[in-house]
């Protein structure tokens, strides 16, 4: 049953792909992060569906009219400099056998990210882009949360097999990245009955995460908790719901989950974190032997046998940094951060442009939120190896076409009959007034958006 439904769905959106290809973005996006082929049992589980999805968005997009180009500016820069990188250092890969196929996996989720920077490019694009990742996560965070609340927590929370965020780690890192942008569209809903459901999905998140058993979850969750307080519009109800985060632990997870957080001091003792030191130093070491690092999937045994202070300790790299070091070398590792900073002044970009513009508030919230996000992907990240999480490069794409929305938009005339023009304009026609309403120009002189209604002749 749940296999045909799959079926169903996806090619029953082929087709209003093919007309529309920023909804053959979405539905990419929607398999990518919620993985639904992962729910079922029989032939949808392994079948291709994000292929055939991005093949058909491809073939729309080449047939659309739209304007076809990536936005120029630092962050996609860095983004291209950075996806450069990745194959360029392929060449000089420590593991020659498994580095291709990796970097297909990775080039692909790169792809569809500047797939979605040159197809996305209206307000309806951005905010159903927005709700779609959210949403797509928010899935595992209230099926995780359900479940930590009706066990008692007695249990870990896992996330769909054979995907980025199967291990229980991965997951909560996920949860912590997507939970900022479940409070922004809670924000952003105009009716009561979708703030309160959001808001409820973001709560149980909260609990899905903590049912992790995580403790990099832990520390970036309280890190992005405190980012998000400050970002939010809503102080005192965003502080209270947060406050009330504790003693809603303190009721639900049992001792073994407090005593399992309490490791997080004692790492000195824990061999688990150990081995990440472990993991850690072997990426130092392949950095300072080799200039370019040791390529996609250097950390595996047989490298861990040369380079690693313990060689029988093996371990992944449980850190996004040290992961990029190993990887990359010292000049990937460079260009990840500045690709990090140059997201986060995206954000700051957005945040000014939409100052004072009452219109544009639920644009100023929602790059605040993905500010929030970037904040909990950056701390919980430094205990995960999740340098090319998909989810990270999406939140990316949706701050660089807000950009690029917010900086093509036909500008607002002051009054209510501007502000009616600019309710109309931005879901198709984000470079024009549809309504053509009059407006006047800096002479008082009243002009129409159209000289065909005034009956004057065009040459």
């Amino acid at each position: 049953m749940r296999d045909a439904l799959i079926y169903a769905v996806v090619f029953a959106l082929l087709p209003y792909i093919l007309k529309r290809p920023a909804a053959g973005v979405m539905t990419y996006v929607w398999l990518s992060l919620m993985n639904p082929h992962r729910l079922a049992y029989g032939s949808a589980y392994d079948f291709p569906f994000a292929a055939i999805v991005a093949g058909t968005t491809l073939i729309s997009l080449v047939m659309a009219k739209q304007p076809k180009q990536l936005p120029l500016n630092n962050t996609t820069g860095v983004l291209l400099l950075f996806i450069f990188w990745i194959t360029f250092t392929g060449f000089f890969a420590l593991e020659p056998a498994l580095v291709w196929k990796e970097w297909n996996i990775v080039i692909k989720t790169m792809f569809m990210v500047l797939v979605s920077m040159v197809t996305l490019r209206t307000e309806r694009d951005v905010k159903e882009y927005a709700w779609v990742i959210g949403l797509s996560l928010g899935f595992w965070g209230l099926k995780g949360g359900m479940f930590t609340l009706m066990t008692g927590g007695g249990d870990h929370v896992y996330g769909p097999p054979e995907s980025f965020i199967e291990d229980n780690n991965d997951l909560a890192l996920a949860l912590v990245t997507t939970l900022p942008l479940l409070w922004g569209l809670h924000l952003m809903a105009t009716r009561r009955w979708i703030r309160l459901g959001m808001l409820g999905i973001s709560v149980v998140t909260v609990a899905s995460v903590v049912g992790s058993y995580s403790r990099g979850a832990l520390l970036g969750g309280g890190v992005m908790l405190a980012v998000l307080w400050l970002k939010s519009r809503k102080k005192v109800m965003t502080g209270v719901i947060v406050l009330l985060m504790v003693p809603m632990v303190y009721l639900i997870m049992p001792e073994q989950w407090f005593d399992r957080m309490s490791t997080i001091d004692s790492y000195n003792k824990d061999a688990s974190a150990l081995g990440r030191i472990n993991a850690w130093q072997f990426a130092i070491n392949v950095a300072q032997h080799n200039l370019f690092g040791g390529g996609l999937k250097v950390f595996s045994p047989q490298m861990f046998l040369i380079y690693a202070p313990d060689p029988r300790d093996y371990h992944v790299a449980h850190s996004i940094y040290f992961q990029a070091l190993g990887e990359q070398g010292v000049i990937g590792l460079l260009i990840f951060l500045l690709l990090m900073f140059c997201v986060w002044r995206c954000g700051s970009r957005i945040i000014k442009l939409c100052k004072n513009k009452p219109e544009l508030k639920w644009a100023s919230d929602l790059a605040a939120m993905c500010q929030v996000s970037v904040a909990g992907y950056a701390v919980g990240g430094a205990f995960l190896s999740l340098t090319y999480f998909d989810l990270y490069y999406y939140i990316i794409a949706l701050l660089v076409v807000l950009e690029k929305y917010l900086n093509t938009r036909a500008p607002v005339a002051p009054g209510p009959l501007g502000q009616a023009a600019a309710n109309a304009d931005g879901n198709d026609a984000p470079h024009g007034n549809k309504n053509n309403i009059s407006v006047e120009d800096k002479n008082g002189n009243g002009r129409s958006g159209d000289n065909k209604a005034n009956g004057a002749k065009t040459a």
